[in-house]
């Protein structure tokens, strides 16, 4: 991670590129941020997107129990809560793809680099362990990206669960209607629950990833 002036100048770059990568990471460079750093960066970064997404999940979960077991009150305003929630966490889900990307974007650029520069090295002793290490992170990094996107890839019946049910108790805000959720809900929480583990695996190979990077 690198410090907060070099951060501030990275956002100045962010700025003046234009969103374009390779000049992106060529100027981070001439300010000695290199990709490994930004790699580690955005990988914490996907992390804490992931561990931000779960609990919006489980709100969301928690705050359509609380519909279905609801005894009295105002349904319109449980419903405005719900409605709330599914929003939060459809955002949550869209930060979560785009740190991915970003991660999948820098990775690309680190080890295309690291492989131009094992065949600038000399010595064949050199050359090999380098080679040997460029070929163990890759395949760290397969195990981790693999991990992102199939917990990403939980996240989409989730949210398409919790709009419909939304949509519908919109169109019919009245106990009827929510008795005729309470079969929806046991699906809604296992998905909610293998979205969960999911996350939690994607989460501690992150953390892994970051180590073997640091050390």
């Amino acid at each position: 991670m690198f410090n907060i002036s070099k951060k501030l100048m990275a956002l100045m770059c962010i700025v003046a590129l234009s969103g374009c990568s390779s000049a992106y990471y060529s100027a981070m460079e001439k300010v000695g941020i290199h990709k490994r750093d930004i790699m580690v960066d955005r990988v914490v970064d996907a992390k804490e997107s992931q561990q931000d997404a779960q609990e919006h999940f489980k709100s969301a979960l928690e705050e359509m129990t609380a519909l279905i077991n609801f005894d009295g009150g105002e349904l319109e305003q449980q419903y405005n809560i719900i409605q709330e929630q599914y929003e939060d966490s459809k955002k949550a889900a869209e930060r979560v793809s785009s740190r991915i990307e970003k991660v999948e974007d820098v990775s690309q650029a680190l080890f295309d680099e690291w492989q131009e520069e094992i065949e600038q090295i000399s010595s064949a002793s050199l050359r090999r362990q380098s080679s040997s290490k460029l070929k163990e992170t890759q395949r760290r990094y397969k195990t981790l990206i693999q991990s992102m996107y199939k917990a990403e890839s939980k996240m989409t019946p989730v949210l398409s669960a919790l709009k419909d049910n939304s949509l519908f108790l919109k169109h019919n805000l009245n106990a009827k209607a929510i008795g005729a959720l309470q079969g929806e809900m046991l699906s809604i929480k296992k998905d909610v629950g293998v979205l969960i583990r999911d996350m939690n695996a994607a989460i501690e190979q992150s953390q892994k990833f970051i180590d073997m990077l640091e050390n």
